[in-house]
């Protein structure tokens, strides 16, 4: 099952990262948890410079900005191998 994480402070661009890989994993018919991570310590460990962040299988794949649908297909399907 694959571990996907968004991190921000739960500000709208933060919650449409969530939608997205949400939308990714549904697509893929894949089984992920997706996990919003608010705190600011936590955030920190990720080494991020900007948020919404999103992280797969603990590793960062986007920072900053909100990725398109494509994109995180892209990351989901790479991460299941």
């Amino acid at each position: 099952m694959l571990s996907i994480k968004v991190l921000g402070p739960g500000c709208a661009n933060c919650v449409r990262v969530a939608e997205v890989a949400q939308q990714a994993v549904s697509m893929l018919a894949a089984e992920a948890q997706v996990e919003k991570v608010t705190d600011p310590a936590e955030i920190g460990k990720y080494r991020i410079l900007a948020t919404p962040g999103l992280v797969i299988n603990e590793k960062v794949v986007c920072a900053g900005r909100i990725p398109s649908a494509a994109e995180v297909t892209t990351w989901v399907a790479s991460a299941l191998g």
